[in-house]
């Protein structure tokens, strides 16, 4: 059975961006580019040289779509570019990305894909898709890269639906900038 592993960027009080920080209009957009150093940037490369398929939300998959097609590189476009690539949408209708599938069911498709050959899944960002797939317990790896900063709220991961989830934590390491790469497995 393939791994589906969540990979996040999240402040102290649980909000989460891409590198860009563009996603939101949150007024501190951008915080996680204050805390770029080579040691995350390794660890980013060295999960995704782990995984051989993507798992992404729809505006993830847009968003993604409309920069990766345009970049090469061996460590980290050209797999991006090359792995099959599913997104999971109601209302999407066709993908353009290379290797790109839609699935439309979180519940009963990403379960399928899980019990499909081949290696693990990397879900990034995808705040909606990863809530679903915390309440559907299909989330095998949660590896956050938590930030020293604190925002007041932003998105989340952790939905409001008081859904209690247990952790163990696998992995620890703390950058120079402050940065913790923590990793975490599903008590079930």
């Amino acid at each position: 059975m393939r791994k589906i592993i969540v990979t996040e960027f999240i402040t102290l009080d649980g909000v989460i961006e891409a590198p860009g920080g563009k996603e939101t209009n949150h007024p501190h957009g951008g915080w996680q580019n204050n805390f770029r150093s080579p040691e995350t940037g390794k660890y980013k490369v060295e999960e995704l040289a782990n995984a051989d398929a993507l798992l992404l939300g729809k505006n993830t998959y847009e968003a993604f779509s409309s920069y990766w097609p345009t970049q090469t590189g061996p460590e980290f476009a050209d797999p991006i570019n090359q792995y099959p690539k599913y997104v999971v949408s109601g209302s999407l209708q066709k993908t353009a990305w290379n290797n790109s599938h839609i699935l439309r069911d979180v519940a009963k498709d990403v379960a399928a894909l899980k019990n499909t050959d081949g290696g693990n899944i990397l879900v990034y960002g995808s705040a909606t898709l990863v809530q679903a797939l915390l309440h559907y317990d299909l989330v095998d790896e949660l590896h956050l890269l938590l930030y020293p900063v604190s925002l007041g709220g932003g998105l989340s991961i952790f939905n409001d639906k008081r859904e209690l989830n247990k952790f163990q934590l696998t992995y620890s390491r703390a950058t120079d900038n402050g940065v913790l790469i923590l990793e975490y497995q599903p008590i079930r």
